[in-house]
């Protein structure tokens, strides 16, 4: 689709979505009354910076299908309830995902972000129950009467159905990443890992916005196809990062997925061959779109600003 919309920069929608997702994390950790330390090991963990994708998948898929619909320019004021939500359940399970994966029994990562790991800084036992902690109060927020009301129950069902088999993927992938440890794996093997335990939650975030914005088969089916490329493509780039970029950089250890043996899309393709293959995703994942959004939508504009990234 060629048709464009009044212009609304992915950047200038940014700021202000994450300001909010910012408050609501906080107020929602705060308003648990979690016990010392893991209620401060849970705050650590969400908000020590990151590019917060997920939520910005779940708000720039709502706002490209409805300011589509109804030439809205200024989306961050209309963010719903329902949408602030769903962003902040993505991103505490993330956040969970994170903390785990870091664990001595996963990745032993001892830096996240530029800063200690959770398990550094506040002990293996507390981040373990940070991260159960943070995944149970994913699935908690869609029973939250501040985000869901009576009236959102259908709705509240309809993301449950989306994000909860996205979350059990992200666990599947997981122990497939660890099983594939000291393995040559086949790039069908590798992408089978990473469209669960990357790709499902990137795919789901942009569902549950579609599905706030009350989408038609069609822009759901396309949506999801864009997410799938997306989320592949991230972890295309991840494997290239991990040998093109520095510790400082990324905010954690560089040549982590060499020290841990495992296959990557840079072993199996080259650093060419797997830039050529992001890129490939990317065009993908764009030409989705363009069946059924505009061509300067927020969803295009995130995918562009993925492309881009250093870290």
């Amino acid at each position: 689709m060629s048709t464009t919309v009044p212009d609304l920069t992915f950047h200038a929608f940014a700021q202000p979505v994450l300001a909010q997702l910012e408050v609501d994390i906080r107020a929602y950790l705060a308003g648990k009354n979690l016990p010392d330390p893991l209620a401060a090991a849970c705050l650590y963990a969400m908000t020590n910076g990151g590019k917060r994708v997920r939520p910005l998948l779940v708000a720039s898929s709502f706002t490209s299908i409805t300011a589509y619909a109804q030439a809205i320019t200024d989306a961050q004021a209309r963010l719903p309830n329902t949408i602030r939500g769903a962003m902040l359940a993505v991103e505490l399970l993330h956040g969970y995902s994170l903390v785990h994966d870091d664990l001595p029994c996963m990745d032993d990562d001892d830096l996240r972000r530029g800063r200690p790991t959770t398990h550094i800084a506040f002990g293996e036992a507390a981040a373990l129950l940070a991260g159960d902690m943070l995944q149970n109060l994913a699935f908690e927020v869609f029973a939250e009467p501040m985000f869901f009301e009576a009236h959102d129950i259908a709705l509240s069902h309809r993301l449950l159905t989306t994000f909860a088999p996205a979350a059990r993927r992200m666990i599947m992938g997981q122990m497939l990443d660890l099983n594939g440890e000291h393995r040559d794996l086949s790039q069908a093997g590798l992408e089978a890992i990473h469209r669960d335990k990357t790709g499902a939650l990137i795919a789901a975030s942009v569902r549950m916005g579609a599905l706030c914005a009350h989408a038609d088969a069609a822009t759901l089916t396309a949506v999801t196809t864009f997410a799938e490329h997306i989320g592949l493509a991230f972890q295309v780039q991840d494997d290239i990062l991990d040998v093109t970029a520095d510790t400082t950089q990324l905010g954690k250890p560089a040549g982590s997925d060499e020290k841990l043996a495992k296959s990557t899309y840079v072993k199996l393709l080259g650093v060419k061959g797997a830039q050529d293959y992001a890129e490939s995703l990317f065009a993908q994942a764009k030409t989705a779109l363009d069946r059924v959004l505009p061509t300067n939508s927020l969803l295009h504009q995130l995918a562009n600003w993925l492309w881009q990234r250093q870290k």
